[in-house]
């Protein structure tokens, strides 16, 4: 698949600090060709036309790179609930020095996106099968990470408590927001403090190609260690989130 559209588009993004190489633009061209292949036999994801793959998936992906400060400072990340790699795989090639997990509970997902490190020669990147409440409670996972990233997998007091665990003190965890994030936020206080989490700033980042939409991004530093009661068992933040 081609894409053009989204080379011309993140050429002209200086939040990317500079647009992707020709290696970098092959990745993206492999990667959106799975993407429309394996979608045909699972599904990865309900637009797989080439526009919105540019877009809606690559870079508004990218976008989390608008509450990142200091790439240099950052090795470790987690993308939390990875479904088929975003914001993950974007990243990883477009930031090959950071050290990329990829944590999806559905086998189908995880087994794409092995497929989709093996095509792209992505040696930056692992992934992890399991849920995210049982995989923080793991010494190799728990508080091991510089970043968490979500992408508007759950609403942010069930997120923080999905992502925080992950976070080590002094890290951050950035979660990908549509337009209620501020309602959400509200919502918020209680979580982000018992998890150890402290509120740093809510930066809207508009993406190119899609000006009519804006995505919100919520940082969030880690001050403190996360009692290890948190994450309580599976499916429990999202029933009763905190």
């Amino acid at each position: 698949m081609s894409t053009t559209l989204f080379t011309a588009l993140a050429a002209d993004w200086p939040l990317l600090g500079a647009p992707p190489n020709e290696a970098q633009t092959a990745q993206f061209a492999a990667y959106a060709a799975l993407i429309v292949e394996w979608n045909q036999r699972i599904n990865l994801t309900a637009i797989d036309d080439a526009e919105g793959i540019a877009t809606r998936h690559f870079l508004d992906s990218l976008s989390v790179l608008g509450g990142v400060e200091n790439d240099n400072e950052i090795t470790t990340v987690i993308d939390v609930g990875s479904g088929a790699g975003f914001p993950g795989i974007p990243l990883a090639i477009l930031r090959p020095t950071w050290q990329l997990t990829l944590l999806e509970a559905t086998r189908k997902k995880v087994d794409f996106l092995n497929l989709a490190l093996r095509e792209l020669a992505l040696d930056n990147v692992q992934t992890v099968w399991g849920r995210a409440e049982e995989m923080a409670q793991q010494p190799a996972h728990r508080e091991h990470y510089d970043l968490a990233v979500a992408r508007a997998v759950a609403s942010l007091p069930v997120l923080a408590e999905f992502c925080l665990p992950f976070v080590r003190v002094g890290g951050y965890w950035v979660a990908q927001k549509g337009p209620k994030a501020d309602e959400e936020l509200g919502q918020s206080a209680n979580a982000l403090g018992q998890l150890g989490g402290k509120l740093r700033k809510v930066e809207t980042i508009t993406i190119p190609g899609l000006e009519e939409a804006t995505r919100t991004l919520v940082v969030v530093d880690k001050v403190r260690v996360t009692p290890g009661t948190f994450p309580r068992r599976p499916g429990t933040p999202s029933k009763r989130p905190l």
